[in-house]
């Protein structure tokens, strides 16, 4: 089992930054990729991105790419979203994930993660 737990969510005028933390607990070991994900009311999950064990390689969805960067301190067992230039419609609750299973995945949906947190809520005021 793997435990995670966001933190750093709250209001924020829009063009400001917050930085969300994920932190795990339990079997962190077998994470192969962590993932950030967000929900806006009466909207899908939807992907925002994600990185690999090492933190070598991360990849983000085209809402926001060049404003969030995901990055991680795994001696922490901890993940992190920094989210600059803050919109409006990044309002949501946000999500990390955990995925403990190989094989031909891209780690962009949220059906090939297994342990996910309690989330954090996001508002951006415009």
């Amino acid at each position: 089992q793997v435990q995670l737990v966001e933190s750093g969510g709250g209001p924020v005028q829009a063009g400001g930054s917050l930085r969300l933390s994920c932190a795990a607990s339990g079997r962190t070991l077998r994470s192969i990729y962590m993932g950030w994900f967000r929900q806006a009311p009466g909207k899908e999950r939807e992907f925002v991105g994600n990185i690999n064990r090492s933190g070598s390689n991360t990849y983000y969805a085209d809402s926001v790419k060049g404003r969030f960067t995901i990055s991680r301190d795994n001696a922490k067992n901890t993940v992190y979203l920094q989210m600059n230039s803050l919109k409006a419609e990044d309002t949501a609750t946000y999500y990390c994930a955990c995925a403990t299973v190989y094989g031909g995945r891209l780690y962009r949906r949220w059906d090939e993660y297994d342990y996910w947190g309690q989330g954090t809520q996001v508002t951006v005021s415009s």
